[in-house]
């Protein structure tokens, strides 16, 4: 099965570079950047300006070759790759719930930003409590964690990190 995908603007951010990125939007807060949607895409942004949050889907475009087992960044021990938000997929797709400041036609503005300046945006989806939050008691390896809440670049497609 062959999928194709089309990424429907871009995300601009002050991130140039996978180090010293926040690894989360809840380690980016204030951090500002904006949302550019492709023209023909445009009309799909009528009545998001009442959401708060907002899912950004996209394309990790820089993250290295895939791998099974990875050392997430807040860890030192090798895990499975999808026991992880580990940017380095099969197919590299990324999540952040950003908060919305306004949407001025085409462009979003927002906040809370932890994504690379000029990465591809695949959709957009509101955030709704009702969905989207969930009271859990298990949150495996990641309970034991200390508090990296930056990238060091070991994802990065020119990382030079060894471990």
């Amino acid at each position: 099965m062959k999928l194709g995908l089309e990424p429907i603007g871009l995300i601009h951010s002050p991130h140039r570079q996978a180090e010293g990125t926040p690894i989360q939007p809840r380690w980016a807060l204030g951090i500002e950047g904006r949302v550019n949607v492709f023209p023909e895409f445009a009309p799909g942004l009528r009545d998001l300006e009442g959401f708060e949050r907002i899912w950004l889907i996209f394309w990790c475009d820089r993250a290295c070759a895939a791998r099974l087992e990875v050392i997430p960044y807040r860890d030192s021990q090798t895990r499975g790759l999808f026991a992880t938000r580990a940017p380095s997929r099969p197919n590299p797709i990324g999540l952040s719930s950003v908060r919305l400041l306004a949407v001025e036609g085409p462009v979003l503005r927002v906040a809370d930003l932890d994504v690379l300046d000029g990465t591809p945006l695949l959709d957009i989806k509101p955030y709704v409590p009702d969905f989207d939050v969930y009271p859990v008691e298990r949150t495996g390896w990641y309970a034991n964690t200390h508090n990296r809440a930056t990238a060091d670049g070991r994802f990065a497609d020119d990382a030079k990190i060894s471990y």
